[in-house]
């Protein structure tokens, strides 16, 4: 894929920002079809017998930029202890760090180190993601994004599934003369298609136009988005979450506080990213909007308030069929390396 090269340019190609809104810590804005969007950023120090930081509690608003880290709903071992979801889909794209998953259908797993999970709530499911730390003698930084993308009405009560993809099979584009490596997560560049995600998933549809890319870019580096099929009818936001500044479409954007900022344009332009004064690091989320109502109450998202109603109802009548683990926050062994474990069968990644 051929990137032209518009440096420090407005060109009219490009695509026109239309919001730059700089965020606090926690859950970042997110366009539709997409709901919440939390980049985790933690140096946790090392582990002790049980995998986790002694002495340490969260209250679940513990987003300060300035600690070091964060124990969020975590006791013990950092992370968030079983909790339920309905009505949409959750993406955990990772950069480093380990992350145990275990759910209510008896699936569980540690990924990480840039592995990506892809997981559909759709009627029911209970699950609890937690931050084993591994290392005893060195730190455990951790490093991911957690993304949540609605389904429309007619999946929202699908049968739930989980979809795992290794770091080696994540695809990448990198592009040495512009000094920029993209990840994609979801959607295409250039010939390039990401991992096929949950059957179900808006994402699973092209013409939906779902996008979520992790780029780098040195400095002095470029990076081009291309122009959406869909146009103006695809919305698209960047985020500039690690880096001082950046031109986005000539404009120029600064990051203060150690937090991200997001700039809202759309599909129907190129998007260009340049990186005038040091490394700098952007997530892109796009993608056609689901055009339906949205009722959310905390990890439920339908489309009525008595959809919602009724997936509380139904989720305290069974918990959506049950825990099946001994603790609400289970972590595996220290020496259990990365591995999925969906619908009784075990895999681990091929290197």
């Amino acid at each position: 894929m051929k990137t032209m090269k518009r440096r420090g340019m407005v060109d009219p190609m490009l695509s026109k920002l239309l919001r730059v809104k700089p965020l606090g810590p926690g859950p970042m804005d997110t366009p539709n079809p997409f709901l919440f969007c939390v980049y985790h950023k933690d140096k946790y120090p090392g582990g002790n017998e049980n995998l986790g930081v002694p002495n340490r509690v969260g209250n679940g608003m513990d987003f300060s930029p300035d600690a070091e880290y964060r124990m969020y709903h975590g006791k013990n071992v950092p992370g968030f202890p079983q909790h339920p979801h309905r009505g949409f889909e959750t993406i955990t794209a990772t950069i480093e760090g380990v992350i145990d998953h275990t759910d209510s259908l008896g699936n569980c797993g540690r990924y990480g180190h840039g592995d990506l999970q892809w997981m559909t709530a759709g009627k029911g499911i209970v699950h609890g993601e937690n931050f084993p730390l591994v290392n005893i003698d060195g730190d455990n930084p951790l490093r991911f994004f957690q993304i949540w993308l609605n389904l429309p009405k007619v999946n929202k009560m699908v049968e739930p599934d989980f979809v795992m993809h290794w770091e080696n099979e994540i695809k990448r584009w990198k592009d040495t003369e512009n000094k920029f490596s993209c990840t994609i997560w979801a959607g295409s560049f250039g010939d390039i298609k990401a991992c096929v995600p949950t059957r179900h998933s808006w994402a699973n549809n092209e013409e939906n136009e779902v996008g979520i890319f992790h780029v780098s870019i040195g400095d002095g580096g470029y990076f081009e988005l291309p122009k959406c099929k869909g146009g103006a009818d695809i919305n698209r936001t960047v985020y500039l979450i690690e880096g001082k500044q950046a031109k986005i479409n000539g404009y120029s954007v600064e990051r203060k506080d150690k937090l991200p900022v997001m700039i809202d344009t759309d599909g129907n332009g190129i998007l260009a990213v340049e990186a005038p004064a040091g490394e700098l690091e952007v997530l892109v989320l796009q993608g056609k909007p689901i055009d339906e109502p949205i009722a959310q109450h905390g990890p439920f998202v339908m489309n009525t308030r008595e959809e919602i109603v009724q997936a509380f109802a139904d989720y305290q009548k069974d918990q959506f069929g049950g825990w099946p683990w001994d603790m609400d926050a289970v972590v595996f062994p220290r020496s259990k390396g990365r591995f999925a474990k969906i619908g009784g069968k075990e895999i681990v990644p091929q290197e």
